[in-house]
């Protein structure tokens, strides 16, 4: 008998059907991957299953009993359990009473063994793979240490069914193995895991079954054993798409010629970077690699002058510049997409003409005024050229899927005519059709003479792309090779100290 089964569920919003008689079920002791791209319908069907939301028609069992009236705490208590993408702790607790919310039993006026739940959330750390003080308010945690925080708290939930809505998306690589013997170890006790991702290549590592949603409904369930990634992507997105990295001639690393970025000693101990010397060419594409924590987005964020250096040199075009805030940087013509999309990258309430153009205002304004007619014009030439999928250049970021906003995100630094454009995971929670077109994006602008600094934690990415890769450890490179001979072991390899 099925652990959870959603028996042909239909939700509409605003007349708009996000899911269409969408039926599938998840067994005792599995792990079942639902895929789809962005818009699919994967986050209305597991608000349903969460009780955050109420299907318009269906029926939702679990243990083979119908379930009327679900609201996340009831949901809960049935033993569901759901890690979200975006993780949703309070800033102001910290990780031991975040972890607490959720599993402490008891009413409101129970006594609190503090002492107790700190031990306890240590140990649910070590569970999930996590070396974070328990006793650290969530504000000051990195997005990887929200994500392994919230993995802490459904493991101490003891849930029977666990959703993990792309689990991974700001994981490295030595996570993402902890994280999967934490999964098996689930499903060999017996829970039903529904895992979300569009990393196919973990789909493939981790499931059993795969149901694939298009367009609001079930296209199919298989056993993972019985489809290859060509036809999983072909039943995703309705098409092949047959070529995810695309063909690029290689471009020597700069070296007689003044680098369009270089770095000289760059050192910044406020954020943990320490002496790092790199060099990147125009029309060229490094990659940067590393584990959680390496220091791969603090040295962006040095780069940009959000976190000034303390001391080394940075070099444009061959001159010694000083990058003391993100104005300079975009002076000096250097864009940043950094790695929280919703938080930093774009602003969801605005228009997509409004953060388009909010790193530009000179270039959209007339004495002083924004030029409404202007800002539109520039922004719907973007949403041209990154074929943009929106209603129109007014209609808010908000209402865009994630591969757009992200296309949003990069429209806004293409407006200042980048030199050197930083993008830190650009393809993190982005669907395979939108992936492809965004690798198509990138190896454009290296094309056109930009100088790129990618840093992913998904290794295919980076040997996909790259024309070097450098990988850093504990606040400084360790090590750099060129793509074409890198490999993942390679990398990994690096990245832990072997």
């Amino acid at each position: 008998m099925p652990l959870i089964e959603v028996v042909s569920i239909r939700k509409a919003f605003v007349g708009v059907q996000a899911l269409d008689g969408v039926s599938f079920d998840v067994r005792p002791g599995e792990v079942h991957a639902l895929v789809g791209e962005n818009g699919a319908g994967k986050s209305t069907l597991i608000r349903i299953m969460t009780g955050a939301e109420t299907p318009d028609a269906g029926t939702l069992l679990v243990a083979g009993h119908p379930l009327s009236g679900l609201d996340p705490a009831s949901a809960r208590a049935m033993g569901i359990a759901a890690i979200y993408q975006q993780p949703s702790l309070f800033p102001d607790l910290t990780v031991a009473e975040n972890i607490a919310l959720v599993n402490e039993p008891g009413g409101v006026w129970r006594r609190v063994n503090r002492r107790g739940r700190v031990e306890r959330a240590r140990g649910l750390l070590v569970r999930a793979g996590a070396s974070i003080d328990p006793a650290r308010l969530a504000s000051t945690l990195s997005l990887p240490e929200q994500q392994l925080v919230e993995i802490a708290r459904a493991i101490g939930a003891d849930a029977r069914i666990v959703i993990m809505d792309e689990p991974t998306a700001s994981l490295g690589e030595h996570e993402v193995r902890h994280l999967f013997t934490v999964i098996r170890g689930l499903r060999a006790a017996g829970s039903a895991i529904i895992y979300i991702s569009h990393r196919l290549d973990e789909v493939f590592e981790i499931a059993d079954r795969v149901t694939v949603l298009r367009d609001g409904t079930a296209v199919a369930t298989r056993p993972i054993a019985e489809v290859d990634r060509p036809t999983l992507i072909a039943m995703m997105v309705g098409r092949e798409v047959t070529q995810m990295f695309p063909k690029r001639p290689g471009v020597p690393a700069s070296g007689g010629a003044a680098a369009a970025l270089e770095l000289v000693g760059v050192s910044n101990p406020s954020v943990g970077v320490r002496d790092v010397s790199l060099s990147i060419a125009r029309g060229e594409i490094v990659g940067l690699a590393g584990l959680v924590g390496c220091g791969r987005s603090e040295l962006a964020e040095t780069i940009f002058g959000l976190t000034p250096a303390r001391s080394g040199e940075i070099r444009i075009d061959g001159a010694v510049v000083r990058i003391g805030s993100p104005a300079q940087a975009i002076a000096h013509r250097i864009g940043y997409v950094p790695k929280d999309r919703r938080q930093h990258g774009v602003v969801p309430e605005m228009t997509v003409t409004q953060n388009t153009g909010l790193a530009s205002l000179k270039a959209v304004s007339r004495s002083g005024l924004i030029r409404p007619a202007i800002e539109r014009r520039a922004a719907e030439g973007f949403i041209s050229q990154l074929r943009i999928r929106t209603s129109s250049a007014g209609a808010a970021v908000d209402t865009l899927s994630g591969g757009n906003q992200q296309k949003v995100a990069l429209a806004r630094w293409l407006m200042i005519d980048p030199r050197v454009l930083m993008l830190d995971e650009p393809t993190q929670g982005v669907d395979v059709g939108a992936k492809a077109e965004i690798h198509a994006i990138i190896a454009d602008l290296a094309a056109r003479g930009v100088a790129i600094l990618l840093m992913s934690s998904e290794l295919p990415e980076l040997l996909g792309l790259c024309d070097r890769v450098a990988v850093m450890r504990a606040g400084t490179i360790c090590g750099v090779l060129p793509g074409a001979t890198a490999t993942a072991p390679a990398l990994l390899a690096m990245a832990v100290g072997q």
